[in-house]
């Protein structure tokens, strides 16, 4: 028996047997023509930004467009590694990537051992219009989230220079893929000290908290000039918050590394899964299920057109440069920054006076400091079978070079009998140059093998 039948073998994906390629590429021309039309009123203007995102999702993992060859120094067997897209909040495949490394980031460079709690915090539906139109309102949002927790923290356990630890998640996706702007917090529970004491928070009604976000919001909305005195009074008047709330019912204790790891996964998931989608080519329709019911009659799924399900799914790509993972206080990075320069802490001095809660020494933790993981690193978590493996030996293989000019990427994949000439898919005008650059440039940022400069190879396969 060979070492292949026994091991477990990396097998490329196909991009274009997904029902989201498929969808995109035979609809997405009408959709750019039609949105005026169909869905200007409910989306707003159309955002260039979602035309430059599924543009290159449709080329993603295509060796048309370029690709790495993997070869074994071993037994000279071979493979061509497609690009991908680096789409990370709509390429499911390459957002899978994005959810695996912030896990690791988290767990590995900025978590202290201490408990932590995930805070929901969600607006009433009557103010979730402003954050669509606006995207920068969503940040600010973020804002008034953590500074309502600072000072319901620090008026808790009456610290009033205690730092609070959050990693934050913007959210603007609910079932359905409907607009539902909201926020997930993995927050320290309790507050730091520069001296190197961490108290912990006591269990409490988050009443308080909740009002102290309303306020918050709704000042900030005001000051923005999205409502007036009028409207701030008609919402102080509902019952119950009038649609603000908070939630933290999910605590993870210290050391607890796959709590750790499935809610920073979960907080950043991507606004649609493929596992529930269901493309009906013939009708044009899209069925997309659900895990709850929905409705009188209780549902769990709904009918959507493909323009419809397309315009419910683009609505969710962030605007470019906006940082929809954010740092505060004692996990920000400006503070991290700042422990790392330090010289090794001293003896803590100061003595802990709380007689509310727990208190944790945290003086002399020092975070891991280890790299982002790398592709291969990823695949190996999330399908556990190593993409270099050589199938044929077993040995390691390596990525031997980077091809990106059509030329060359023409006669290897003609030589293979794996050249489309009437590939289905839109005509689409050919990257520039500069577009290849900056591809190969991201590649090495993304975390590729640290192997030879990139070159050229064309020797026979």
């Amino acid at each position: 028996m060979s070492w292949s039948d026994t091991a477990q073998i990396y097998k490329q994906r196909k991009p274009r047997e997904s029902p989201l390629w498929q969808l995109l590429n035979e609809h997405f021309d009408e959709f750019e023509e039609r949105y005026d039309e169909l869905f200007f009123k409910e989306y707003g203007f159309y955002r260039p930004v979602i035309s430059h995102v599924v543009r290159k999702f449709l080329e993603c993992g295509d060796l048309h467009q370029g690709f790495a060859r993997v070869r074994c120094p071993d037994c000279h067997h071979e493979y061509l590694l497609a690009f991908s897209c680096r789409g990370r909040w709509f390429c499911p495949s390459c957002h899978a990537k994005k959810v695996v490394q912030f896990a690791a980031h988290l767990q590995d460079n900025v978590l202290y051992p201490v408990p932590h709690r995930q805070y929901v915090f969600s607006i009433p539906k009557i103010i979730r219009r402003y954050f669509r139109f606006d995207r920068k309102l969503l940040g600010k949002l973020a804002k008034c989230a953590t500074t309502s927790l600072t000072t319901f923290f620090q008026t808790v356990l009456n610290r009033k220079y205690g730092i609070p630890g959050i990693a934050l998640a913007i959210q603007s996706f609910g079932d359905y893929s409907r607009w539902h702007p909201h926020l997930h917090a993995l927050v320290a529970d309790g507050l730091f000290s520069e001296s190197g004491y961490f108290y912990v928070m006591p269990k409490v009604d988050l009443r308080p908290l909740a009002e102290l976000f309303r306020a918050s919001v709704l000042k900030m909305l005001q000051k923005e000039g999205r409502i007036d005195d009028s409207f701030i009074k008609m919402i102080m008047a509902w019952r119950h918050n009038s649609g603000f709330s908070v939630h933290n019912e999910v605590r993870i204790q210290p050391g607890d590394s796959k709590g750790i790891e499935n809610l920073a996964q979960y907080i950043i998931r991507n606004a649609f899964s493929l596992g529930k989608l269901n493309y009906i080519e013939s009708t044009g329709t899209v069925i997309y299920r659900s895990k709850m019911g929905h409705g009188t009659n209780k549902k769990n799924f709904q009918t959507f057109s493909a323009l419809e399900f397309i315009a419910a799914i683009t609505q969710h790509i962030p605007d470019r440069l906006m940082q929809i993972t954010r740092y505060f206080g004692w996990y920000s990075n400006r503070m991290r920054g700042d422990r790392n320069k330090a010289v090794a802490a001293e003896e803590v001095h100061e003595e802990p006076e709380s007689e509310k809660s727990e208190v944790i020494v945290v003086n002399g933790f020092k975070q891991k400091k280890i790299p982002q993981l790398m592709w291969r690193e990823c695949i190996k978590k999330i399908w556990e079978v190593d993409p270099l493996l050589c199938p044929h030996c077993g040995n390691l293989m390596k990525i031997v070079s980077f091809i990106y000019e059509r030329k060359i990427i023409k006669k290897i994949l003609d030589h293979l009998g794996l050249h489309e000439e009437d590939k289905p898919q839109r005509n689409r005008a050919p990257p520039s140059a500069q577009d290849w650059i900056e591809r190969i440039v991201e590649s090495y940022d993304d975390g590729w093998p640290d192997y030879e400069e990139p070159c050229v190879d064309v020797q026979t396969l």
